[in-house]
């Protein structure tokens, strides 16, 4: 029953600090990459009728957040966990994707960086991270 309870803090505190990483870096990142003139970053109708905006460069802080959160997560997951620490670890890469994956579905990002994204931010930080802790 111990490593049951252990496990399941494990998910809750690596999908918790992952998200946290993930929506700090989203708060700073105008701050460090700034945003086209007129978008606002906490309106999502801005965001989306705006994307058309956006350079390359815009695209580098949101990677950089879905990728650090779910790397992060992951470590912390698997580091907690008393058991099968990869399927710990992958199960907040599988979570954070599935969010990713919703965000496909509403902000209308190239190709190359959904592709990008979804291919390399979630699953193989996910892995990434379990090696770590390992």
């Amino acid at each position: 029953m111990k490593n049951i309870l252990k496990n399941i803090a494990a998910l809750f505190a690596g999908a918790l600090v992952g998200g946290s990483v993930n929506m700090g870096i989203v708060m700073i990142s105008d701050s460090v990459v700034a945003l086209p003139e007129g978008i606002n970053p906490a309106d999502m109708e801005s965001l989306v009728a705006n994307f058309h905006l956006f350079e390359p460069i815009n695209f580098l802080m949101p990677f950089l957040a879905h990728a650090l959160g779910t790397l992060v997560g992951a470590f912390i997951a698997a580091k907690i966990a008393a058991s099968h620490k990869l399927y710990f670890g992958l199960s907040i890469g599988l979570l954070f994707l599935m969010g990713g994956i919703q965000m496909a579905n509403i902000l209308p990002a190239p190709l190359w960086f959904d592709m990008a994204d979804l291919g390399l931010a979630y699953l193989p930080m996910g892995y990434l991270g379990y090696r770590l802790a390992k």
